[in-house]
């Protein structure tokens, strides 16, 4: 062991238990603006009733919510590293709880477009790169999974609210339901930010095991200059459309596969699915995480875009199997939520720590990007043809072209990168 080791021993031991302590409030903050997205389906129909609108109007709101999310994270990313940690998280989960309080009394498409979807989608957005960005400096040995677990905590922390926010619906109304919540998670929020703190400085400077020395710090005028960036904008891209491409048509292409009428073990084929599906999806972010920090990080993406790739084939393949139906699609939502872990602690890997909020919030554009593709492209694509079998071919090309591009492009590309422009601590 050498002297840089010996010295950095002390100060690890000392944050230890400080920075899953940071873990779990991370975990808060992000379950605190995680119902905005995954309750959204719970108010459209009374949102529409109430507005006078049609179903197409009403999601605009929620078009805006994601694009302003994942399109503005540069800059909320910016603001969160220029004005201080505490002071935006809190500020982004205020947002997130007035959006709701303020959506209770639009009268107006353009009212409900302005508070849910602008204001939602700007709190959100400085929460989930901040808290991010935070804990992949926290964690140098072990970013996958702390990426994964706070990532987790946005994918499953709705699954606390969805229930009561439904019954609240049918006993309370929607105003009251949307004010009683918006201000619940608001004040959960704010007072969770209040116990962030920033790590040490060589805690976020530990050097990778791989190296033994540590990354140089990139700021993102040149991280965008480089190919290896676009490599992983491109791959993150291109799963995030591969994923949506299927997981946000299920409801549709269930319909047409004969699966929203049918029972496996007693209980509707479809709400079951979706229920595995959402558990896959909250377990796979720490858990592939996890294997990236012992089997390194271009492997496991080789693996694990390899298997959403075989699932969708079987999925399609098996199509008129309601027990298969639901197995497969839980194995394909365990292939694709891990990229919500994998690029950042990858983008941190790469780039350093220094401003790892704002350069994931460039690399999370591309979530925005497969929204769009993977949302309205997809549609638009099976409306063409008249069926699902060119919507899961695209995906599943995406699939495995990114799989390989991970094992042997974006693996070679890292390690001669590293090899050059690390630096001794």
């Amino acid at each position: 062991m050498d002297n840089t080791t010996l010295t950095l021993e002390p100060l690890k031991a000392k944050a230890f238990s400080s920075r899953w302590y940071q873990l779990v409030i991370g975990m808060i903050c992000m379950m605190a603006i995680s119902s905005p997205q995954y309750v959204w389906t719970l108010f459209t129909g009374p949102l529409t009733e109430k507005l006078g609108a049609s179903l197409a109007q009403v999601q605009v709101t929620f078009s805006l919510l994601i694009i302003l999310q994942t399109f503005f994270s540069p800059a909320q990313g910016y603001l969160v590293d220029r004005f201080g940690l505490r002071k935006l998280i809190a500020t982004g989960c205020a947002l997130s709880g007035l959006s709701w309080v303020l959506a209770s009394q639009a009268d107006s498409l353009t009212s409900l477009y302005l508070s849910y979807g602008l204001l939602g989608g700007l709190g959100t957005g400085i929460v989930y790169v901040g808290i991010v960005g935070l804990m992949v400096r926290w964690f140098p040995d072990r970013r996958g999974l702390a990426a994964g677990a706070v990532a987790a905590g946005y994918g499953m922390g709705a699954m606390l609210t969805t229930f009561p926010i439904s019954n609240s619906l049918k006993s309370a109304g929607m105003e009251t339901t949307l004010i009683t919540f918006g201000l619940i998670l608001g004040v959960v929020g704010l007072l969770a930010s209040q116990f962030l703190r920033q790590p040490p400085a060589k805690l976020a400077e530990t050097p990778l095991p791989t190296l033994g020395k540590a990354v140089a710090d990139v700021p993102p005028s040149k991280m965008l200059k480089t190919p290896i960036f676009w490599l992983m904008f491109a791959m993150f891209t291109m799963m995030s459309t591969s994923g949506l491409m299927v997981t946000s048509q299920m409801a549709s292409f269930a319909k047409d596969f004969g699966m929203t009428s049918v029972m496996v073990m007693g209980l509707a084929a479809l709400p079951l699915a979706l229920t595995i599906d959402r558990i896959c999806n909250g377990l796979t972010r720490p858990l592939f995480g996890w294997i990236s920090d012992r089997w390194g990080r271009e492997n496991t993406m080789a693996f694990a875009f390899f298997l959403e790739g075989i699932a969708m084939t079987l999925w399609l393949l098996t199509s008129d199997n309601p027990v298969l139906f639901v197995l497969l699609s839980g194995v394909v939502f365990l292939g694709w939520g891990e990229i919500f872990s994998l690029f950042p602690s990858t983008l941190t890997d790469t780039f350093g720590t220094r401003n790892a909020t704002t350069n994931y919030g460039f690399l999370y554009m591309a979530q925005g990007i497969g929204s769009i593709f993977g949302g309205p492209v997809a549609a638009l694509l099976h409306q063409q043809t008249g069926s699902w079998i060119p919507v899961f071919s695209v995906a599943i090309c995406f699939d495995l072209i990114t799989a390989a591009l991970a094992l042997f492009v974006l693996k070679r590309m890292r390690s001669n990168w590293l090899m050059k422009n690390a630096r001794s601590l």
